[in-house]
C-alpha cells in the first residue's frame, strides 16, 4: 500500500509516503505560509505519488464532527491566514485533480496523531489506555481510553488545565494570555524562556530550572493518572529532549501522590508509566499514516 501522510504544524508541514507497516519511503518538509502557497506545494508533492489514501494529523483547533458543515476545517486558530480553512476539502479536491477522484482522507489532531503513532508502531503498541503529551512551544495531549481516541465535543485541551503555582516561581502568572497558571502557561518552552531569560537548551546545567519544570509536568501527569488511569503516559516535544527530566518528574509524582493509591507494584511503577516518545520524533507522521490506512479500510 502507498499511504499519504501529512503532519500539519503551525511552523512546517511534513508530507510523507508510508505503508501499512509504518515504513516511511519518502518525505519532505514544507514551511507553513499562507494556505494558497502551502496547500499548492502539498498537492504538488502528492499528485504523482499514486497514494491510495491520505492521513492528516493537524494543528488546531479543528472540526472533527463528521456531521458538521465545517468538518475538516481548521477553525479558530490564532494563525489568521488559516482560520476557518477547509484543509481536508482543499487537499481531497486538489489531489484528485482534473479527474475529480477523491482519495479517502483520515483527519485528527496533531497530538492524537502522535499518540496513534505510538499506539500503532511504538512503545504503546497493544495498549488500550494511553496519554501522549507534547511539551514544546505549547502543551497538548492526545488521549486513548478503552482503545478509542478521545475527542469529546471538540477536543481535550489538557494544556489549559490549571496547576498549583509553586511559591518560588519567578513567573507565577505564566505566559498564557487566557489563564493564570495553566499547564501551557507554566511549563511550555516560551514559559521557560521568559522565566529564566534563556532558551531551554542553554539552561541544561541549571538544576532549579528543571526542578520547577518537573514539578509542573508532574502535576499535569498526575491529573491524567488520577482521572483516566492510563497504562502509559508518553512525554514528547522539544522540552522533553532534556532527558534528565524523566526521573525528576517520576519523583515529583510520588511526592504529589503522597502514598495515595500506591497499592499495585506493577501499575504504580512510574518508570514504566511515564516514558519518553519512542519513534525518533516520527510518531506524528507515523500516526498520520495510520489515519490514512484507517480511512482506506473504513
Amino acid at each position: 500500500m502507498r499511504i499519504g501522510a501529512l503532519e500539519a504544524g503551525g511552523t512546517k508541514m511534513v508530507c510523507a509516503i508510508g505503508d501499512e507497516n509504518g515504513k516511511i519511503y519518502d518525505r519532505v518538509s514544507i514551511p507553513t505560509e499562507t494556505p494558497d502557497v502551502t496547500i499548492s506545494a502539498i498537492i504538488r508533492y502528492f499528485m504523482d505519488k499514486n497514494i491510495e489514501s491520505l492521513g492528516i494529523a493537524c494543528f488546531g483547533p479543528i472540526d472533527l464532527n463528521k456531521k458538521s458543515p465545517t468538518y475538516g476545517y481548521i477553525t479558530s486558530t490564532p494563525k489568521t491566514a488559516w482560520k476557518n480553512f477547509d484543509i481536508v476539502g482543499a487537499l481531497q479536491n486538489g489531489i484528485g485533480g482534473l479527474d475529480g477522484l477523491h482519495v479517502p482522507v483520515g483527519f485528527d489532531t496533531d497530538v492524537n496523531g502522535s499518540l496513534l503513532g505510538e499506539v500503532t508502531y511504538g512503545q504503546a503498541k497493544g495498549l488500550t489506555d494511553a496519554v501522549y503529551f507534547t511539551i514544546g512551544t505549547g502543551v497538548g495531549a492526545g488521549i486513548m481510553s478503552g482503545g478509542k481516541l478521545v475527542h469529546g465535543v471538540r477536543h481535550p485541551e489538557a494544556g489549559h488545565t490549571l496547576l498549583q503555582i509553586r511559591s518560588d516561581d519567578p513567573l507565577p502568572d505564566g505566559v498564557c494570555p487566557y489563564h493564570r497558571g495553566c499547564f501551557e502557561g507554566l511549563a511550555s518552552g516560551p514559559a521557560i524562556e521568559k522565566r529564566w531569560h534563556k532558551k531551554a537548551q542553554y539552561l541544561t546545567d541549571r538544576e532549579e530550572v528543571w526542578d520547577l519544570e518537573a514539578y509542573y509536568i508532574a502535576q499535569g501527569c498526575l491529573q491524567m493518572h488520577l482521572i483516566l488511569s492510563p497504562q502509559i503516559i508518553i512525554l514528547g516535544g522539544g522540552v522533553m529532549h532534556v532527558e534528565k527530566l524523566f526521573p525528576m518528574i517520576r519523583e515529583q509524582m510520588k511526592k504529589l501522590l503522597n502514598g495515595y493509591g500506591l497499592a499495585d507494584p506493577e501499575s504504580d511503577n512510574f518508570d514504566k508509566l511515564i516514558v519518553p516518545a519512542s519513534l525518533n520524533d516520527d510518531q506524528g507522521i507515523m500516526g498520520a499514516v495510520k489515519l490514512g490506512l484507517d480511512a482506506l479500510q473504513s
